[in-house]
């Protein structure tokens, strides 16, 4: 049982491996592909009243192409380790004086080990909404 839970981990780990290897060449093609386009001799209006409308395009292409590369990083698990015996972020440390409520580090570290992703940090992970993606 464990032994095929661990082989669909890797399995999975790969597919994720692949899937980040193919955004990342299709960004690299997408912005590669741009700059040849913009190296060729075009013409240039006169007017600039297409001046806007090129630079929402431009924006809108380098969006698109950053989000096939940057989406996959956002789920991307931080802490390889999580879940493991040898988990060194797993060390919460706790302490209680006299009657008082006791204090400890584990709902800060909880997050990495439980082998959160960056989108699902507490702080980051609302800040990553901003990413594409």
């Amino acid at each position: 049982m464990a032994r095929h839970a661990t082989a669909s981990k890797h399995l999975s780990r790969a597919l994720l491996r692949a899937g980040l290897t193919v955004s990342v060449a299709g960004t690299a093609l997408g912005i590669g592909g741009a700059a040849t386009a913009s190296a060729a001799p075009v013409p240039v209006p006169q007017a600039s009243d297409n001046l806007p409308a090129a630079g929402a395009g431009v924006l809108r292409a380098v969006e698109e192409v950053s989000a096939g590369g940057i989406g996959p990083l956002k789920q991307l698990k931080l802490n390889p380790l999580a879940g493991t015996g040898s988990d060194p972020l797993d060390n919460a440390l706790g302490t209680q004086i006299a009657d008082f409520k006791p204090v400890s580090t584990a709902p800060v570290t909880a997050p990495l080990t439980e082998g959160a992703a960056l989108g699902d940090l507490p702080l980051v992970g609302e800040a990553t909404g901003v990413l594409p993606g």
